[in-house]
């Protein structure tokens, strides 16, 4: 394998040592390269030789550099320096299987790539790993590694992924334990199927692997309307969703017993709202390592709102503003938001929250919520000085929502200012406060 370059930076290392633009980049420090990783593994060196292929001839190069982490300026075609690879399992619970038709290609296309973890945080399920890649991320120490496990007991991992290789994967975990690799693992959990006993077994299992094993997240199967043909799923109903708190809770007393006071499991916010049952407190997330995956999210936007409102020096601020969400963080939101108004004399807040009609009302997350439904529900309301939606109803540009509305577009239709607010407590009060000001 080896990668060809794009264009050489004028003036840096690989320029001044007569790298070319075409040239392809077969091996450093006689490493092959096959992609991104290896090549951003291997440049941080103060001495490189670089082996290259120009018009079908070898041609080798020094470069010796004064600071072994800077930049050799290369660039090349794509940011993986390869094809991204695509997911080889037909789970279950799928959730680009439940995509309507007609909508842009990237949301089709299933990722299961190693590299993507390493870079974005993505999770894997190992089973598009080969030996090579297995080897690399151990060789190269690549951690943590986020990892899609649904279950440690491999017959049923198999069924589930409608992949046979999915059961024998699972010794990957043991190898990267042995290494000293760390992980984050999650569960997505599907009624009936891998709950109840097979999820006690599968906390059992992968604590064996602590401290490699850093987190569990147990994440409730996501359900669209579009599921004609698919495998009979169903949601979690209120008992269910406290019997895996409970079930989690009790793991968690054990483990912390002999571990220190550690917590290794935890339930991701959306068990919670559907139990009806009040958030832990962003102290229980500790290092919040599941936070993207939405574990401990609503705790930590309450404790840092909190925080910046018990900061904030009261004030006039005369404003009407209009916060719109999913049903899932509603009632949170409203709570903050009637925080906000009694401290803040003039300050009028209309929280809203947006029915999923595209994807269906099983569906409670703002980050599912398109433009089309904030345009439909918010267009009849009056809207005050300005709306707010959430920064992850957006895709990771920010400009556009997932059936293709824009930003821009959105605040046109409604004809007043729209802006996108992170998941951020400071900013979230700020933004309440001043908006765009």
């Amino acid at each position: 394998m080896a990668v060809k370059i794009d264009s050489v930076t004028d003036g840096s290392y690989a320029d001044r040592a007569g790298v070319l633009k075409d040239d392809i980049l077969e091996s450093i420090n006689s490493h092959e390269i096959f992609d991104v990783l290896d090549y951003r593994f291997y440049i941080q060196a103060k001495k490189l030789s670089l082996t290259l292929l120009r018009n079908g001839e070898i041609i080798k190069t020094n470069i010796r550099k004064s600071d072994e982490y800077a930049d050799i300026g290369l660039e090349f075609g794509t940011y993986l320096m390869d094809k991204q690879h695509s997911c080889k399992n037909k789970c279950v619970f799928c959730f680009v299987d439940q995509m309507p038709k007609g909508m842009r290609d990237t949301l089709y296309f299933k990722d299961d790539d190693s590299r993507m973890s390493f870079l974005f945080g993505n999770y894997i399920t190992l089973t598009g790993l080969c030996e090579r890649e297995v080897q690399r991320i151990i060789d190269m120490h690549i951690s943590p590694v986020n990892i899609s496990v649904h279950t440690m007991n491999p017959e049923l991992r198999v069924k589930m992924m409608k992949n046979p290789n999915a059961g024998k994967v699972l010794g990957i975990l043991d190898r990267f334990s042995e290494s000293g690799i760390e992980m984050n693992t999650q569960l997505v959990l599907c009624p009936g199927i891998n709950d109840g006993e097979e999820l006690r077994f599968s906390l059992e299992e992968l604590s064996k692997l602590s401290p490699s094993v850093k987190s569990i997240a147990a994440v409730p199967v996501g359900l669209t309307k579009y599921r004609d043909g698919l495998y009979p799923l169903r949601t979690y109903t209120k008992e269910e969703a406290s019997a895996v708190i409970d079930i989690i809770d009790e793991f968690n007393a054990h483990f912390a017993y002999f571990n220190g006071g550690r917590i290794l499991a935890y339930a991701s916010d959306e068990f919670y709202l559907i139990a009806e049952r009040s958030l832990p407190t962003a102290e229980y997330y500790g290092e919040f390592s599941q936070l993207d995956n939405g574990v401990g999210m609503c705790a930590l936007l309450k404790d840092e709102f909190l925080k910046a409102l018990d900061e904030a020096q009261s004030r006039d601020v005369n404003r009407n503003i209009t916060v719109a969400t999913g049903y899932a963080a509603y009632d949170l939101l409203k709570e903050l938001c009637m925080k906000a108004q009694r401290k803040f004399k003039g300050l009028s807040i209309n929280v809203v929250k947006i029915k999923n009609n595209f994807f269906g009302d099983t569906v409670t997350v703002a980050g599912l919520v398109t433009g089309a439904d904030f345009k439909a529900q918010l267009k009849d309301i009056p809207l005050g000085d300005a709306v707010l939606i959430p920064r992850v109803s957006l895709r990771n540009e920010g400009d556009k929502f997932l059936d293709d509305v824009t930003l821009s577009e959105l605040s046109e239709y409604l004809k007043t200012d729209v802006y996108a607010v992170e998941s951020d407590g400071y900013k979230f009060l700020e933004m309440i406060i001043d908006g765009g000001v």
